[in-house]
């Protein structure tokens, strides 16, 4: 007999009777484990956004601990006769310089031909040769010509089946780092063919010599110069300076200039300060954030929907007070943090004065650099001494939390050891109410049965005894 039969004898023992007793035992022991659960879940999701956190602060602890941002440089360019791009390290410094030459590349150009196509070279010397066969074959003997500049020659091959664009092709392929070559039309029925020197300077002659003398004309061995190879010439706050190309990279160590026009540049060189202060900025941004979160997750109170969830975890309250005392616990042999324009405000939360600090990278930028990433620091006195860098520092006391397999790695893993045990309990715990209520069923079923049998009994018993009291009664 199915549960649902339950209660048709007794109209006691029924299904709404075996769910009440379920719901009640549920409550008992179910529900406080589902909640366990819910619990550790909810911590595993505010660590994982604490995490996030810490691991962002570390990210900008780490960015700020290296020297790299002190060496940044930025250029600034009055005027548009240069530009100028400047590498790490780069000596600060202003200077001036007036473009009075371009370097320029030498430029030729061939006689006309009548196409692209037009041949440019008679039949060579001939010989005749015997293929596998026995056959006789008349063979053209190759020619070649010699282009040059700047003292390279490259050896070029032609046959009087060779074309001005066959030529073009050959050159480009084999001298193509020197020369760009090209055909323009320059009329109807006329075609120049260009030659161009890749690079640029006074030393860049080009020309063309027919080694076999087969050339139909001397349209490619007379050139003419369209324009000539020349040097820059530009003066650096007053020295005159020449060189072979408009990229000069040899003036100044660090510096990339490119000469774009004639005339005068004034040039600034100078530390990249608005990528400092970026990543200041982005410091005191991720530091406060923590610092939020932390106080949020560890808020003691007596009403719940108030109380941090880990306002009873050790892990975690010890973690912001080591954070909070990050700038306690650095190295002050040389002075604080404070000095340079941070500050912790009555809140907790840091602050910076731009001003102090800008002034710090005004005017002893060194020592800043030095106190914040490490280095020899230079005292009043001209004394010295060696820093590990405050925010080196603070690196490692970060990532005594955030490395894997610390602490909030470990943390993090008790939280899924707990889930996993309580889903265990959980499991178990159904079960075993699974088995008391499958015993139950069965024990109700036959108690019903019983309790009907019991009532049919009856049932024919009364209806004995009513009717022996009307035959009485007759």
């Amino acid at each position: 007999m199915g549960i649902s039969s339950l209660g048709v004898g007794s109209s006691i023992l029924t299904q709404d009777v075996v769910d009440q007793l379920r719901e009640v035992d549920e409550k008992a022991h179910l529900e406080p484990i589902t909640l366990n659960i819910a619990n550790e879940n909810d911590k595993k999701d505010a660590l994982d956004v604490i995490d996030a956190s810490m691991n962002n602060l570390k990210d900008s602890i780490n960015e700020m601990k290296s020297h790299s941002i002190f060496i940044e440089r930025s250029t600034e360019v009055t005027g548009t006769a240069v530009s100028v791009v400047a590498l790490v390290n780069t000596d600060v410094q202003d200077f001036t310089l007036t473009v009075d030459k371009l370097a320029t590349k030498q430029i030729q150009e061939s006689g006309i031909f009548s196409s692209e196509d037009a041949l440019i070279a008679n039949k060579g010397e001939v010989t005749e040769e015997e293929d596998e066969e026995g056959n006789t074959h008349e063979v053209e003997t190759p020619s070649s010509l010699t282009v040059s500049i700047s003292g390279t020659d490259f050896e070029i091959a032609y046959d009087s089946t060779t074309t001005l664009k066959d030529l073009k092709k050959s050159i480009n392929n084999v001298a193509g780092e020197k020369f760009d070559v090209t055909i323009a039309q320059i009329n109807d029925g006329e075609f120049t063919l260009f030659l161009s020197s890749v690079e640029t300077g006074k030393n860049q002659e080009i020309t063309i010599t027919d080694n076999s003398g087969n050339l139909k004309d001397d349209k490619l061995t007379s050139l003419t110069e369209l324009q000539a190879g020349a040097n820059s010439e530009f003066t650096f706050n007053g020295k005159a300076v020449e060189r072979t190309t408009n990229n000069v990279k040899d003036l100044i160590s660090g510096l990339s200039i490119t000469l774009q026009e004639t005339g005068t540049s004034v040039v600034s060189v100078t530390q990249n300060r608005e990528e400092i202060m970026n990543r200041v900025d982005s410091f005191v941004s991720k530091y406060n954030s923590t610092m939020n979160e932390l106080n949020k997750v560890t808020k003691s109170s007596v009403d719940s929907s108030e109380k941090g969830i880990f306002s009873a975890e050790s892990t975690i309250k010890n973690m912001k007070k080591t954070i909070a005392n990050l700038f306690n616990n650095i190295d002050k042999s040389a002075g604080s943090l404070m000095d340079f324009g941070f500050d912790i405000d009555k809140d907790g939360f840091l602050t910076l004065d731009k001003t102090v600090f800008e002034t710090n990278l005004d005017e002893n930028s060194k020592n800043l650099e030095v106190f914040l990433a490490g280095g020899t620091f230079t005292k009043s006195d001209e004394s010295t001494l060696e820093l590990k860098g405050a925010f080196v520092e603070m690196s490692t006391i970060i990532e005594s939390y955030t490395r894997l397999g610390r602490t909030l790695d470990t943390f993090q893993d008790s939280i899924s050891v707990k889930i996993k045990a309580y889903e265990d309990e959980k499991v178990s715990a159904t079960e075993s109410l699974d088995s008391k209520y499958s015993i139950m069923k069965k024990r109700f079923i036959a108690y019903d049965a019983m309790i009907s049998k019991f009532n049919s009994t009856s049932s024919m018993f009364k209806q004995m005894i009513d009717a022996q009291n009307a035959a009485s009664n007759n």
